[in-house]
Formats: structure tokens, C-alpha cells, sequence
């Protein structure tokens, strides 16, 4: 039985009233992969700097609750993952691109959802100096 998972990838833009019209988020296409194999999505920033906010992945199975996969602690590289999310799922990112990655491997049938980009509505309260 040839059975395939099917990844949808969607946005979410939480954002200041004030710039509403120039942040944009976006994400690579549908894909539909085996069990086993990986997946990397993308998530394209502009309009704000990348590195002022966390940016966060969402996973939303149909008929079920949403589910916080983590976020990027963004310009360090560093990653916060859901206590569901801390094997199989990586997410990376390249500053220049401004761009982030969700990369989940060994895909299961319960991998198989809508999965957003999505970044915080408030600017990252501390920096490094």
C-alpha cells in the first residue's frame, strides 16, 4: 500500500497596527512525502528585522488543537522546541536570507498537517552585547 503524508504549510503574521501593510511571511509550498522520509519547510521574512523577534512554528492536525513546535531564538541559531518536538524536528535559520527552516525527519503518518510561521507580536525584550 503506497501510503504518503501531506505536508500544508500556511502563515500567521502577528504585527504592530502601525506596519501592518509591509511585514510579510512566507512559506514554501505543500509537499507530499513517504513515512521515513524528511521534510524541510521554509519560512520567508521581510518587512522587520529578523533578528528583534522570536519567531515561532505552529503544527495544527485537522480536527485538533494547535500545537506549539517551537521557536527560533532568532540571530543565535538557537532553538526552543515543544516537549513533543524535541527529536525528530530542527529548526535552523540563515540570517542574510532572513529566512527560517523546519526540518522534520523520519516522517509518521501523525507528522501529516498544517504547520505555520509565525512571530511574536512584541520585540525581543533583552539583546547581546
Amino acid at each position: 500500500m503506497d501510503k504518503s503524508i501531506t505536508l500544508s504549510f500556511l502563515f500567521v503574521v502577528f504585527i504592530h497596527t502601525e506596519s501592518w501593510s509591509q511585514i510579510k511571511l512566507e512559506q514554501s509550498a505543500s509537499e507530499v512525502k513517504r513515512p521515513g522520509e524528511t521534510v524541510k519547510m521554509s519560512c520567508v521574512i521581510s518587512g522587520y528585522s529578523m533578528t528583534s523577534y522570536y519567531n515561532h512554528w505552529i503544527k495544527q492536525r485537522t480536527g485538533r488543537a494547535l500545537e506549539w513546535v517551537g521557536r527560533m531564538d532568532t540571530g543565535s541559531n538557537a532553538a526552543t522546541y515543544g516537549s513533543s518536538f524535541q527529536s525528530r524536528f530542527i529548526m535552523t535559520e540563515n540570517v542574510p536570507s532572513s529566512t527560517q527552516y523546519l526540518e522534520i525527519r523520519s516522517l509518521t503518518a501523525e507528522d501529516s498537517a498544517v504547520y505555520f510561521c509565525a512571530r511574536r507580536d512584541t520585540e525581543t525584550m533583552w539583546s547581546l552585547t
